[in-house]
């Protein structure tokens, strides 16, 4: 079936679930070792994905799973901040 596109499939770090790349919000480290919702999914820096609802987030806080896959520790002021802009990305 030439033509046919394959969607990227990406795991989210509070459930485990496997879900398409679209769906999900993409966290990065960039460069500078700053923690950052990337809302374009472009910007550069190691990533990790979650889905669109604040209980994952709030997992991946509980088993420390989205500081594995970003390679460094988060502080509780920065998942606050996080979580805030979960719930406008949700809103909007």
């Amino acid at each position: 079936m030439p033509g046919k596109k394959k969607t990227p499939m990406r795991m989210c770090v509070g459930c485990g679930e496997m879900k398409n790349k679209k769906e999900m919000i993409r966290i990065i480290r960039n460069t500078e070792n700053e923690i950052e919702i990337d809302a374009s999914g472009k910007k550069n820096g190691r990533g990790a994905y979650i889905c669109n609802n604040i209980e994952c987030l709030r997992t991946a806080f509980k088993r420390k799973s989205l500081e594995r896959s970003l390679k460094v520790s988060i502080p509780l002021e920065l998942y606050e901040k996080l979580e805030k802009e979960l719930k406008l990305s949700i809103e909007r």
